[in-house]
Parts: structure tokens; C-alpha cells; sequence
């Protein structure tokens, strides 16, 4: 029994089956990223190749590849090194890095959880920010990618922080937390990513393979770390931050033998730029204390210059 023909596509179909366009199709023909098509006469046709290929693009695309990416790791697949791996590698990076599940909250479910009536300006920030996402069709109501920060931002919102302030945060909390996230990364590409992403041609599927494992296996590591680290930076500044205020009421002296001192602002900002603000506190103490030191000295030593200086006067 023969084979049936190969499905044949004009380029027009093979534009409505991919979702795409016809002048898209021929820029990927110009830039090298598919092949062009078999000529019948004056005509041209597209195959079902065609078409798995114009899939594999829009899903590289997606993943946030370039074209001149996306035709190295093709031209990598059409030779034999494998393209399976690679795609799985970036399924798993895309994949999510946090255990929650969306939700979804209505403009009316907002105005009950800040206590107020909704607020369009609040709103339009929030979605801005990737905070909520809009439904398309449905403008009352948006999807929560994180229900843990909102929930973060409801209680200070119930504390007293105007919503303004908790945006105005988080934008200055997201710049850091990505710098964070970037220093990981180029961490872990150059002690542990390098030997497998590292060569000039796309990685085998082996290679793609077992990166992808190591990631499953250090995904949780950076939120860890941060934990940890952001429990200890709280634990320190939490009770240093509440010692000021108790001192600069009070001005008593700690359990651990300490008093808080009022210092310029300006002077605080040099010493931490100089030394670090974990060594702040060391360092004016060492340096008032070396202070003290060389005034007793200074002290000790005119005292006995002016000895001799008497002494022999009256000789």
C-alpha cells in the first residue's frame, strides 16, 4: 500500500494554521530561519516540515530567543545535534520558580480588601507593576499572580501605609531583589552552568539535559538564601531600629552595656559608605575610643613636659 502524498500548504494556509503572517513567513525565508518552498510551476508549496518549523520558532520566540539564536540552535537540530534538549532546558527555566497558584480578585473584592472604594490610580499601578494582570473582556476583574503580596500589601495597607507608598516600595524592592537575583545567576553560570552552556554551538541534548536537572535541583537555593539572610538582616536591624527610638526617648542604656548616640545624618552615610553598615557601630567605636586614648596621652605627656620644663627653671 503506497504512502499517501505529503500534506502541500500554499503560503497563505500555512500562515492562518500557524497564527502568523505572510510577510512573517517570507522574513523568516529571508533571514534564513525556514527553508523556502517547493516550487510547482510558478507556484510554491509548504510541507508539514514547514509547518513544524514555524512552530518551533514561535515557541523559541516566545521563550525570548532571536532569530539569530533561534537559526544557530536550528541549524544545530538540522545537522544532528538535537533541538529536544534545548527545549526542554527552557521549559524548565520558563517554568514556575515560587509553589503559588494564582488567583483571581474582582475591582469589587479589591474595595473590600483595602477597606475603601476601589481606586482607579491604586488599580492601574498595581497592573503596572505585574501586581494584578488584567481579564481580557472582562475589565471588573483580574487575575493575582502572587496572592502572597497582595496579602502583604493588604496588611500594610491596614496599617496605616497609603497605597502610593506600598507601589512607591515595591518598585524599590523589585530593583534590588533583581540585582540579587542577577549576581546569583552570573554565579551559577560560571560554577556550574559554563562547562554545559558555555561552548561555542548549542549544547547537545545530553548537555541541555543534565543542565536542566541542575536547575530543578538550584532553583530553590536562591529563595533559601535570601530567606535566611533576610532573617538574620531583620533580626539585626529590627532591634537596632527599635533601640533608636526607645533611646531617643529615654536615653537609657541597653542591657548589653551600649547607648544610643544621635549623630548627623551625613556623618552615619560617610562611615557606612567607608566601612560597610554592619561595621558602622565598631568603627565610631574604635575611632572614639582612639580618641579618648590619644587626649590621656596627650595629657600623660604635657604633664611631665611641664615637669622638666619647671625642673630645670629652677636650676
Amino acid at each position: 500500500m503506497s504512502e499517501p502524498p505529503p500534506a502541500a500548504y500554499r503560503i497563505e494556509d500555512l500562515a492562518h494554521l500557524t497564527g502568523t503572517t505572510v510577510r512573517t513567513i517570507r522574513a523568516y525565508q529571508d533571514r534564513g530561519v525556514l527553508p523556502r518552498p517547493e516550487r510547482r510551476g510558478r507556484a510554491g508549496f509548504y510541507t508539514d516540515t514547514h509547518l513544524t518549523r514555524l512552530r518551533q520558532i514561535a515557541d523559541l520566540l516566545d521563550r525570548g530567543y532571536t532569530l539569530a539564536s533561534i537559526k544557530e540552535l536550528l541549524e544545530a537540530h538540522d545537522t544532528g545535534r538535537g533541538l529536544g534538549g534545548v527545549l526542554g532546558l527552557a521549559a524548565e527555566v520558563d517554568g514556575p520558580w515560587t509553589d503559588e497558584e494564582p488567583s483571581r480578585i474582582s475591582r469589587a473584592g479589591l474595595a473590600e480588601r483595602f477597606g475603601g472604594a476601589p481606586d482607579d490610580a491604586a488599580i492601574a499601578q498595581a497592573v503596572e507593576l505585574g501586581v494584578l494582570e488584567p481579564v481580557p473582556g472582562d475589565p471588573d476583574v483580574f487575575v493575582v499572580p502572587s496572592p502572597q503580596e497582595l496579602a502583604v500589601a493588604v496588611e500594610l495597607h491596614a496599617a496605616g501605609v497609603p497605597l502610593s507608598a506600598i507601589s512607591g516600595h515595591l518598585r524599590e524592592l523589585r530593583a534590588q531583589v533583581e540585582h540579587i537575583a542577577a549576581r546569583f545567576l552570573e554565579f551559577t553560570d560560571e560554577y556550574v552552568f559554563a562547562r554545559y552552556l558555555g561552548g561555542p554551538h548549542p549544547p547537545s541534548d545530553a548537555d541541555a539535559a543534565e543542565a536542566a536537572s541542575l536547575v530543578r535541583r538550584l532553583r530553590p537555593l536562591a529563595r533559601h538564601t535570601v530567606d535566611a539572610e533576610l532573617a538574620r538582616a531583620m533580626r539585626l536591624l529590627a532591634s537596632r531600629n527599635l533601640r533608636r527610638h526607645l533611646g531617643a526617648r529615654t536615653g537609657d542604656t541597653g542591657t548589653d552595656g551600649t547607648r544610643l548616640v544621635r549623630l548627623p545624618v551625613n556623618t552615619m552615610r560617610a562611615v557606612e559608605a567607608a566601612v560597610g553598615e554592619e561595621h558602622s557601630a565598631e568603627f565610631i567605636a574604635l575611632a572614639a575610643e582612639r580618641e579618648v586614648r590619644a587626649r590621656s596621652l596627650d595629657r600623660l605627656t604635657g604633664t611631665r613636659m611641664n615637669g622638666r620644663f619647671i625642673d630645670e627653671e629652677d636650676k
